[in-house]
């Protein structure tokens, strides 16, 4: 590449400052991505918890409902079910963290009274309402999920994206803009170097020529006085 570079201080000058402007970018590059990965690093703490909880709640949910169909019946369980009649809502919002957006979800009417679950007291027991409940907390924990799962993948998308542009600075525009300056910086060196000499050559030459000069002067001398 360096030998596309045009060796003029102007370019030197060009040089030098995008190799500021790439330095300064390789530092802000390598803060976000040090920050990027601390925030992976807490969500993921975060997400095994979620995780563990998740099948916690998971297997008490599917242990809740067997017990119900096991002692209320299959029928009865469905119409239990049937009867909601106000659904969970989820909203979805956002937040950034260092240029990355990631959800924030929240649900509603998640949990519930027993008379918001719309099924009759008297047709049903306690074996429902410990599995409504089971349910209910997993629903909570699998939005809980979702939200921890897609901030991971986000950070982690932007991770590797950002160690990608840190590692083009560090290793291959940086050494390139070097190698191009100090191409320069040798060119003009050698420029400098070959005027010293042709100025030390001109004034050399100019220096001896007016030796002759002087030493014709005196001789025209010599012979106007031997003439006389």
């Amino acid at each position: 590449m360096a030998d596309d570079v045009k060796p003029t201080r102007k370019e030197l000058m060009e040089i030098e400052e995008r190799i500021e402007l790439s330095e300064q970018g390789h530092d802000t590059l390598e803060q976000k991505r040090d920050k990027l990965i601390m925030d992976f690093m807490d969500i993921m703490d975060q997400a095994q918890d979620v995780r563990s909880n998740l099948e916690t709640d998971y297997e008490r949910a599917q242990e809740s409902i067997d017990k119900a169909r096991a002692m209320e019946g299959d029928v009865t369980v469905r119409g239990a079910a049937a009867a909601l009649k106000e659904h969970p809502e989820i909203t979805v919002q956002s937040r950034n963290l260092m240029g990355v957006v990631v959800p924030e979800i929240e649900s509603s009417r998640v949990r519930k009274t027993l008379d918001q679950r719309g099924y009759g007291v008297l047709g049903t027991s306690a074996r429902i309402d410990e599995a409504a409940d089971a349910y209910e907390q997993l629903l909570e924990q699998i939005v809980l999920a979702a939200e921890v799962e897609t901030a991971m993948r986000k950070l982690l998308n932007e991770i590797e994206t950002t160690k990608r542009r840190v590692n083009a600075l560090e290793f291959k525009l940086l050494p390139q803009l070097r190698e191009n300056q100090e191409y320069i910086e040798q060119k003009l060196e050698e420029q400098e170097r070959e005027e010293v000499f042709r100025m030390k050559k001109i004034k050399d030459k100019k220096e001896e020529e007016e030796k002759e000069q002087e030493a014709a002067e005196a001789r025209e001398e010599e012979e106007a006085a031997v003439t006389v």
